[in-house]
């Protein structure tokens, strides 16, 4: 039966080997600093009873305050899984190491976490958007990459790019700006909205006597 290692667990026996990287651990993952994070890697790797050969699942995770890079990290020979993280330093620019080196399944879902969350991993040798093409602008796994509650929680999109049109697509390194960010439910529209895509609501209603054409 596969055997779950602790956070606190694997946290001990890392500290006995480098006593400063740890900066967090409970019952399910340990934490380490991205200066250590390859180091740790590797130990875990090669480590007499902890030999995690595989790195079956790397992701991310926002936070809003702070992302988080999450390993999920298997051992064929020992028939143990354990979780291990890493939290880059700047939220505003993303950066961790990468594990490619220690192990070659990390390298293909290390693209996808920087296509789709925008974290760098340093050292990567190919680095490169993996869905979405060069130039795109905008990472849409973060959670301010659309609007939420019509724009009142986050300034990100009101819709995903080509929804609509093209409103929405981005110009530059800005998103074109429509308006009605911020108008919740039962809010005025003004006059001047009517007929124009409104953020997060789609066309506003047109009066009848607006309407092109005969009544019907």
């Amino acid at each position: 039966m596969t055997a779950w290692l602790t956070g606190n667990e694997v946290a001990g026996r890392i500290r006995e080997r480098f006593p400063d990287s740890v900066t967090a651990a409970n019952a399910v993952w340990v934490e380490v600093t991205p200066d250590s994070l390859v180091t740790v890697c590797e130990f875990l790797r090669d480590e007499p009873g902890l030999l995690m050969e595989q790195a079956t699942n790397v992701t991310s995770v926002d936070w809003l305050e702070y992302y988080e890079v999450v390993y999920h990290l298997q051992s064929i020979s020992t028939n143990q899984l354990m979780t291990l993280k890493c939290r880059p330093q700047d939220r505003e620019d993303p950066v961790v190491p990468s594990v490619s080196a220690v192990w070659q399944g990390a390298w293909l879902q290390e693209m996808e976490v920087y296509d789709l969350m925008g974290i760098r991993f340093e050292g990567h040798p190919n680095l490169r958007r993996l869905f979405l093409w060069e130039g795109f602008a905008g990472w849409p796994l973060r959670k301010d990459f659309l609007q939420i509650n019509r724009g009142q929680y986050s300034p990100g999109l009101p819709h995903f790019p080509k929804e609509g049109g093209e409103r929405g697509l981005l110009v530059g390194p800005q998103w074109t700006q429509l308006p009605g960010a911020g108008l919740a439910p039962g809010d005025e529209v003004p006059a001047d909205w009517a007929g124009t895509a409104v953020a997060g609501w789609g066309n506003t209603p047109v009066a009848p006597e607006q309407a092109e054409g005969p009544a019907t």
